[in-house]
């Protein structure tokens, strides 16, 4: 299906229309951020995680207190007896339907006062996952900012491409009435006038078409946010830069403050109190008991105790050890150790990949900085033969070509400037979020 320019028009017209009706106002990075860390659902999820991480540590978990159970049963039972005694002590006892009923109630603790320190490893080790929780938290909070940061960036870029094929368009218009006030006195050519004309069309098929991609940035923005696709915003149009990042500085932060490198170590952390838990449960245990039950009868059968109760309180020492199991208490020793060993390699492999991204970040970074110090002369260049041109065409020294290449060089050049600090921000984001400093 063929898309006219007039279909074009109406379709990013429309588009515009339903982004306008929404309030317009002002979006700071900042601002976005903070909507972002609230809403987005990544960090919900994060937060949810780390209180189960909280709330599993407890010392009650880790072993350190009493476990606690009461028990309660009640027994009916319906008999029928048909008993003869020895030496004619009583008649025959026939009997159906006989009711009877007994109940025991209890409570039992068992309290573990020796396991070898194993409830010290637990309580360790939770402590640990807690803090694996806040870091992992942290690390999925960077990587939030760092997509917010760049995607607010790209809308900045879309919005400058928008304003540079804006500014060609109105060169194309300004020759086009030229060239059409020409040809109607009959100082210019016709291939003049309609050459004018199908660079008009094309440049405005252009910035069309960039205004749509800016919507779409815009919209996609939104859902990043999470909030109402449709709204409107606006961003300064500026690309700015901090002051040059050191590299070294970079490595040396990253390797202290990265928090998936600290989520590493604290896996490692976790492997290790994995064994020492394991071993723990070699030793013997020790347990105080104790307990009290309380029971009764109601004994309808007729012969025996009819009615009665009792009550028993017990307490004591209980002691364990663990002699012989297959040796799969052995195997799983065996089996934690080599998993961290294997943590402490994931640890060293996230040190050279994280070393290695910084320096490709870091060479991205350096080359998108010349590039802009390149493309701003060029750009200068580009505006100033644009006058020239254009004030010789007016005069007719120059022609429509040589107009329409200088103005595609100045439309390129200022093009170029702008992909060139957009890499150089993307760059700069990545370094500060593989540094560990975007928090």
């Amino acid at each position: 299906m063929k898309i006219s320019g007039l279909s074009i028009s109406l379709l990013v017209a429309f588009s515009v229309s339903i982004f306008t009706s929404q309030a317009q106002k002002n979006l700071s990075l900042e601002d976005a951020i903070q909507q972002g860390l609230q809403n987005h659902y990544s960090i919900q999820v994060a937060k949810k995680r780390e209180k189960q991480a909280l709330n599993d540590n407890t010392l009650g978990n880790a072993g350190f207190l009493p476990t606690i159970t009461g028990n309660f049963n009640k027994n009916y039972t319906i008999s029928g007896l048909d008993q003869e005694f020895f030496g004619g002590v009583r008649a025959p006892l026939v009997q159906s339907g006989v009711n009877s009923n007994s109940s025991n109630t209890g409570v039992a603790m068992v309290w573990t006062v020796y396991d070898g320190k194993g409830m010290f490893v637990l309580r360790d080790r939770f402590k640990e996952l807690q803090n694996l929780g806040a870091k992992q938290t942290e690390a999925t909070i960077e990587n939030l900012i760092a997509l917010i940061s760049a995607s607010y960036y790209d809308i900045i870029r879309q919005d400058l491409r928008v304003n540079n094929f804006r500014k060609g368009l109105e060169i194309s218009n300004d020759r086009l009435k030229l060239a059409k006030d020409r040809f109607e006195v009959g100082q210019g050519s016709k291939v003049d006038f309609y050459s004018a004309q199908v660079d008009y069309n094309e440049d405005k098929a252009l910035l069309l078409a960039q205004e749509q991609s800016f919507l779409s940035t815009k919209i996609n923005f939104n859902t990043l946010l999470v909030r109402d696709h449709m709204i409107d915003f606006d961003v300064v149009s500026a690309i700015e830069l901090l002051p040059k990042l050191k590299l070294e500085e970079l490595k040396n932060q990253a390797l202290q403050q990265n928090p998936n490198l600290i989520t590493a170590l604290l896996n490692k952390k976790v492997a290790d109190l994995d064994i020492k838990n394991l071993q723990s449960q070699q030793q013997p245990v020790i347990d105080l008991v104790a307990g009290y039950n309380y029971n009764t009868v109601n004994n309808g059968a007729g012969f025996g105790v009819s009615k009665g109760s009792s009550d028993v309180m017990n307490y004591g020492i209980r002691a364990s050890i663990n002699i012989f199991d297959g040796s799969n208490q052995k195997r799983r020793i065996q089996n934690a150790k080599i998993n961290a060993e294997i943590a402490d390699l994931q640890v060293a492999d996230l040190k050279n990949t994280l070393v290695s991204n910084i320096e490709k970040a870091y060479v991205n970074y350096e080359n998108a900085l010349n590039l802009i110090n390149l493309e701003t002369e060029n750009y200068g260049i580009a505006k100033q033969n644009i006058d020239i041109a254009f004030d010789r065409f007016k005069v007719g020294i120059a022609t429509s070509y040589e107009l329409r290449e200088v103005q595609r060089n100045a439309v390129a050049a200022e093009t170029r400037l702008i992909e060139a600090k957009f890499a150089a921000k993307t760059a700069e984001i990545e370094l500060i979020r593989l540094s560990g400093n975007l928090l």
